[in-house]
């Protein structure tokens, strides 16, 4: 929490900025907010160098909490000027759909207040809304909690939203849920890019080890929270499910200094989007080629989810890090798609087809359902 005399400058300096409509430099800035004109530190009537840095951290610190400062010009530069548009900063005007119309608000010319936008919810969207607030509050992570519950509070002071209603509906959590501690901590290190160690229960070797990372994003996919992360002794992206993370803790406490960099190519949403389960995983990505045989919808379905093996239309090759959960994928389609390498896949298909045959055996059915 910033100390009382910071947030008042933070506040003054929202305000200074809004309420002009031209670009600011900071000596105009430092006019219309006392916090940059005190402790003797303004010489010739221009703020000292120690106000400019002063300024700054606030500008930054003020940034890190979504407050769109821009600039133009460069950092640092004492022409560079500094604005904050309304429409960048205030959320728009919100009402919602009745029978006698949509709800008009009341419109100021002040400040700019006509240019923001409008936006009308119809009765069945503002309940999706609701629902997905309550969803997002049960996902386990604390941060997301609070942030869907302010925006919520936030909402209800112009539409009739109730932000304390409990959900009639409850998400079934899985049986090892991501710690909140562990969730916190990711976020902090994904705010400041910080690298992070934990010890990791790996699926693929069945093994605990510690693990160093850089984190890149995190994911729900299936009921479990994922850490996309590149390790520092790999180049490739892996997934780390977040309840199988223990002791996880920050290489370096030194906020201010970013350790790593996300590449400008890497998208979160397209990374996490549509990931089957055999794809999500810590080891190593194996290729495995499928016969499909099958005719079927399900079957032409799960073809498609392969890249086309040339010369034999009738095979299909996944990227796989987990071959028991990619085996049991292809047990249910009943025969119609058979794994044809590698070896190991091959062995764990044909033990998973005996294993389920002998259950459904006659000697494995009770009497009374026999």
């Amino acid at each position: 929490m910033p100390t009382p005399a910071k947030a008042q400058r933070w506040v003054d300096l929202i305000a200074a900025l809004l309420a002009r409509r031209s670009h600011l430099t900071f000596d105009e800035l430092a006019r219309d907010v006392p916090g940059y004109l005190t402790d003797g530190s303004v010489h010739a009537g221009r703020p000292s160098a120690s106000l400019k840095r002063k300024f700054e951290r606030d500008k930054k610190e003020l940034r890190d909490l979504g407050v769109p400062i821009a600039t133009e010009g460069a950092d640092g530069d004492p022409d560079t000027k500094y604005y904050l548009r309304t429409t960048d900063f205030y959320l728009p005007y919100l009402s919602v759909v009745t029978p006698r119309g949509a709800s008009k608000p009341k419109v100021s010319d002040r400040y700019g207040y006509r240019s923001l936008a409008k936006l009308t919810f119809e009765p069945d969207e503002l309940v999706a809304v609701e629902e997905a607030s309550l969803r997002a509050r049960e996902l386990g992570d604390p941060v997301l909690a609070a942030d869907a519950e302010s925006a919520m509070q936030k909402l209800a002071f112009d539409l009739p939203i109730d932000p304390d209603r409990t959900p009639h509906e409850h998400l079934v959590p899985p049986r090892r849920r991501a710690e909140p501690v562990t969730l916190q901590l990711i976020g902090d290190a994904l705010v400041h890019r910080k690298r992070i160690t934990f010890t990791y229960d790996s699926m693929s070797s069945r093994s605990t080890t510690e693990r160093d990372v850089e984190p890149y994003g995190l994911f729900f996919l299936n009921g479990h929270w994922y850490l996309a992360a590149r390790p520092v002794s790999d180049d490739t992206i892996k997934n780390f499910r977040v309840s199988r993370m223990g002791s996880p803790r920050m290489k370096n406490s030194q906020l201010a200094t970013p350790d790593y960099e996300i590449p400008a190519t890497f998208d979160l949403r397209q990374h996490g989007r549509s990931r089957q389960a055999w794809e999500l995983g810590d080891g190593d990505a194996a290729h495995a080629v499928v016969e499909f045989t099958g005719s079927s919808g399900a079957t032409i379905a799960g073809a498609q989810l392969g890249t086309p093996v040339n010369g034999v239309p009738d095979r299909r090759e996944f990227r796989v890090r987990r071959m028991d959960a990619f085996s049991r994928w292809l047990l249910s389609f009943a025969g119609e798609a058979v794994p044809v390498s590698p070896p190991e896949l091959v062995q764990t298909f044909a033990e998973q087809v005996q294993a389920t045959r002998a259950l459904y055996a006659d000697d494995a059915i009770p009497a009374e359902i026999a």
